[in-house]
């Protein structure tokens, strides 16, 4: 993994406790308490957000997913932070 690309992400972020997360046989489905909102994660989406739960950070969700779905660590780099992004955004996650 290239560690030469900055990102924004808090070094430890983790899911917000306002947040119900339910599995949905691959994919999951957010319910944000506060605002009531609702969020469908996909296949990958959801492996993220379990990354999240265990404590695993960026860098190491990077890693992991990289292993495991076996696509380039650009293509995963970009897939992770536009969901971190997103995440954040709708304050699902935070540092």
């Amino acid at each position: 993994m290239d560690h030469g690309e900055s990102t924004s992400f808090e070094p430890n972020l983790r899911p917000n406790p306002g947040v119900v997360a339910r599995d949905m046989g691959g994919t999951a489905v957010l319910v944000h308490l506060e605002s009531n909102r609702i969020f469908e994660l996909n296949v990958t989406g959801a492996r993220i957000w379990s990354l999240l739960e265990q404590g695993l950070s960026r860098d190491a969700i990077c890693v992991r997913l990289q292993q495991e779905f076996q696509v380039s660590a650009p293509d995963v780099a970009a897939t992770v932070d536009a969901l971190l992004t997103a995440l954040e955004r709708e304050h699902l996650i935070g540092g």
